[in-house]
């Protein structure tokens, strides 16, 4: 089994990170990949032109790597591939990949889901949107936790 769970401060290409993984799972059955996407309007609908994901460089990291070694243990998986961005991200660009190769498709999809519903809560990051309506911090939603729940 691999782990890789790396903090990105430059341009995070999902196609290479898939690469990757599908390299490392040319014995698996299964890969199951999602790529997260800045989004360009804030969850009232301003326009956001910017996310600047503030980060502690070990505590970060660390959180990163808890939740992928997690999601290695918890499921049959044989390969985890956590790769996030921080620093400032402009809207439309890429700001997470999560990877997952399994012998059975069912482990992969959710060994993945788990993975991305556990970064949108337990990442240690500090989010701020930058756009038309100035800057906001911003927190993980009611409904980001319940889906996390749903992992016990």
């Amino acid at each position: 089994m691999s782990v890789v769970a790396r903090l990105e401060g430059h341009a995070l290409r999902p196609e290479h990170e898939l690469a990757a993984l599908l390299e490392q799972a040319s014995a698996d059955g299964a890969v199951v990949s999602f790529a997260g996407i800045a989004r360009p309007f804030s969850k009232d609908g301003v326009t956001v032109a910017r996310l600047v994901l503030e980060h502690h460089p070990t505590l970060t990291r660390q959180s990163l790597e808890d939740i992928a070694v997690d999601a290695a243990t918890r499921f049959d998986v044989s390969h985890v591939r956590v790769v996030h961005r921080c620093g400032e991200i402009r809207a439309g660009e890429p700001i997470v990949f999560a990877g997952v190769a399994s012998q059975h498709r069912r482990a992969a999809f959710n060994a993945a889901d788990c993975l991305m519903d556990r970064l949108k809560t337990e990442a240690i990051f500090w989010k701020r949107e930058i756009g038309e309506a100035g800057s906001e911090w911003i927190e993980a939603t009611e409904a980001d936790y319940s889906d996390r729940d749903r992992w016990g």
